[in-house]
């Protein structure tokens, strides 16, 4: 038997957890440096898989197949693809900077125990009583192996359970481990945490029962739950669904992943959830686990439902418009710098829909680019805006000004992480939307122009944010700030290098990708709309 290199990938993140949960409570540094550990040794695992992975080859690769609950035809099978391969990349490679950047997050505060029971420079002797360290960066490392897993499942049935467990740790980041910056008391900051907490719960449950509805109606209708089995069976014509039920069974499922992309209207969830969540949580809600809703879309509405998948393109078209302007719209007019990013991230999810949903090549190896490389620039502008949030204590934009005075080099990487996020030539979201809006533009040319509007309103929210905070005159609470720490660098040089990087040679992304897309646009048996000349 091969090495199960699928498994792998997902079990060590999954084992970290729970050894880094298990250390004691007083042992909070060895607890960071073995979720660190354990991230590091995923992330090596990660890049023996993309390494592994032939562009050129069968569909699915590095595939796993075991029994699990035989008497319903459910299966633990696994498959990447060349869009699983790149998410997979991704994840792997942003844990661990989410675990420096939020390294001192869920240390317990003065607050929180008794200062009488701390030692001079050790640990809380109080924190014995519990043990927040540990419970964050577990946490952290079990979505991490959730995620993966999700992007190798090729059994439907498997996937979902994957696609709502990871709603529990997530929960507990957001509610228990929320940012500390917050205006008003305890109390409200507590309260407006759990708010959060609750509102992310309930919409993603609530869009989880309707796409078990649908599970549960595909089963009936295919009699199996394996993608494998249900694709081959809809090509040979040996499963012909009628029309009416296709449709339902696409809308069960894309309601479940267009609230977890966010889509409009059911975005709301997303600016209290980034709110209030710390940095490195924010980063690990919009840059890692929103990603499985789009990439759900590629991997299962197309693929199952490619019929429906066009009947419902026009409206999904509509909604992805909607979010761009909407989303952008909104980032113009925040106070808050976190709710201002999560804003922009809505407005970007807009433009990974509307490529997904252009059915042109370009369009769709745009959005899988953008779903990378908008995980890379969120969260590097997002990390650099924590580090500046814990200096000041305040998430106001009007409390700052003046920073590249006494801090250019946060300033710098602040300026380069917001550059990446209005897509700035050179960086590597500017090749991502490129291409959304030439596949877009190719077959919808009217969407593909109001599109534009979005890029110009990301201009204009970036470029003010900057305005506000690190020019003008420096505040005089701002006076003793630090720049940033070699920590923070360690953080923020690899992303900023990896925006640049993929910016000016993306190739080992898109030789990944294009042949998964090719896959794809024979499933909804869509081709590139050739391109009109005039006749001389």
């Amino acid at each position: 038997m091969s090495f199960p290199l699928l498994t792998a990938t997902a079990a060590v993140p999954a084992i970290g957890a729970i050894v880094t949960a298990a250390v004691p409570a007083a042992r909070r540094t060895a607890a960071k440096v073995l979720a660190l550990g354990f991230s590091l040794v995923t992330l090596v695992l990660a890049a023996l898989v993309f390494v592994r992975f032939e562009p050129g080859g069968d569909r699915y690769q590095l595939t796993e197949s075991h029994a699990w609950i035989k008497d319903f035809g459910v299966r633990y099978e696994l498959g990447v693809d060349g869009i699983g391969v790149a998410l997979i990349a991704l994840t792997a490679l942003l844990i661990p900077f989410v675990i420096l950047a939020g390294w001192n997050d869920a240390d317990p505060q003065p607050s929180d125990s008794n200062p009488s029971d701390s030692k001079p420079g050790g640990d809380s002797v109080a924190a014995g009583r519990w043990r927040p360290t540990q419970g964050f960066f577990a946490l952290i490392l079990m979505v991490e192996a959730m995620v993966i897993l999700s992007f190798e499942a090729t059994d439907v049935f498997l996937f979902y359970i994957l696609f709502e467990a990871m709603l529990i740790p997530m929960y507990f980041l957001i509610g228990g481990f929320g940012d500390r910056a917050h205006a008003g008391t305890d109390q409200h900051a507590a309260a407006q945490r759990s708010y959060a907490a609750v509102k992310f719960l309930l919409y993603n449950l609530v869009g989880g029962l309707i796409m078990l509805a649908a599970v549960i109606g595909l089963y009936v209708v295919a009699g199996s739950f394996q993608l494998s089995e249900i694709a081959a069976a809809r090509a040979s014509g040996e499963l012909d669904m009628a029309t009416n039920t296709e449709r339902l069974l696409f809308l069960g499922f894309f309601f479940a992943f267009a609230i977890k992309a966010p889509l409009w209207p059911l975005h709301t969830w997303l600016p209290n959830a980034m709110g209030e969540a710390t940095a490195p949580v924010a980063v690990l809600i919009t840059a890692v686990v929103d990603k499985v809703g789009t990439f759900a879309m590629l991997r299962f509405c197309l693929q199952l439902f490619p019929e429906a998948s066009k009947w419902a393109t026009p409206v999904i078209l509509v909604l992805a418009l909607i979010s761009i302007v909407y989303g952008a719209l909104l980032a113009v007019g925040q106070r808050d710098i976190k709710r201002l990013i999560a804003y922009a991230s809505i407005s970007h999810f807009g433009f990974i829909v509307l490529g997904i949903f252009a059915m042109t090549s370009q369009g769709q190896s745009g959005a899988t680019l953008y779903m990378v490389n908008h995980g890379i620039s969120t969260a590097a502008l997002m990390l650099v805006a924590g580090f500046l949030i814990s200096r000041r204590g305040s998430r106001l934009i009007a409390d700052y000004g003046g920073v590249q005075k006494v801090a250019p080099v946060l300033a710098g990487t602040f300026l380069i992480g917001g550059l990446a996020t209005l897509s700035l030539p050179g960086l590597a979201p500017f090749v991502s939307e490129f291409l959304v809006l030439v596949g877009t533009f190719a077959r919808y040319p009217v969407a593909g122009i109001i599109a534009t509007v979005g890029i110009v309103l990301a201009a204009l929210y970036t470029l003010v944010l900057y305005q506000r905070t690190m020019t003008g005159p420096l505040k005089p609470e701002l006076k003793s700030m630090p720049d940033l720490k070699a920590r923070e660098l360690a953080v923020i040089t690899p992303l900023i290098a990896l925006l640049i990087l993929l910016g000016v040679f993306p190739k080992p992304l898109t030789e990944v990708v294009n042949p998964a897309v090719e896959h794809t646009m024979s499933d909804v048996q869509q081709k590139d709309p050739r391109p009109e000349v005039e006749a001389k």
